[in-house]
């Protein structure tokens, strides 16, 4: 049988995400309040030219509902998702889709420049191509030790 190192903290870990899920998602829903969209959900990675962002909207349907802002390590994202269909409140028999503004700022690996960079949206998946600054002006300093 394998030694397995004590941990002590393991459960508490454990316990602090269960409890991060009910309050998040379990104890909203048990009153009625649906949990806001507010922030998308976002996947960001960097290739050796550029960085990639990858937002979950669904429901945008034109391009002037959202807008995105690139400064040097900083990606926000703005934007409204409208409602599909109308119908009155006291219709509804369960509400979860989300319509309204949205915000999500994130910080970047490496510097973006503005200049170059391209989104498209497909399937409800905003895709953001920031080129990486190419900061040839960097230059190692030595230090001198007396």
């Amino acid at each position: 049988m394998p030694l397995v190192p004590f941990e002590p903290f393991r459960r508490v870990d454990h316990w602090k995400k269960e409890m991060d899920k009910f309050f998040n998602e379990g104890l909203p829903s048990a009153f009625g309040f649906q949990q806001e969209f507010g922030a998308p959900r976002m996947d960001v990675y960097e290739t050796e030219n550029e960085v990639i962002a990858h937002c979950e909207i669904p429901g945008l349907e034109k391009k002037e509902d959202v807008d995105i802002q690139v400064e040097q390590q900083t990606l926000t994202i703005v934007g409204t998702v409208h409602k599909v269909h109308e119908a009155k409140e006291e219709q509804y028999h369960r509400k979860e889709r989300y319509s309204g503004r949205f915000q999500r700022t994130v910080a970047l690996p490496a510097e973006v420049q503005a200049e170059g960079t391209v989104a498209a949206y497909k399937n409800g998946i905003l895709e953001v191509k920031m080129p990486k600054v190419q900061n040839s002006a960097r230059k190692r300093i030595d230090v001198e030790f007396h």
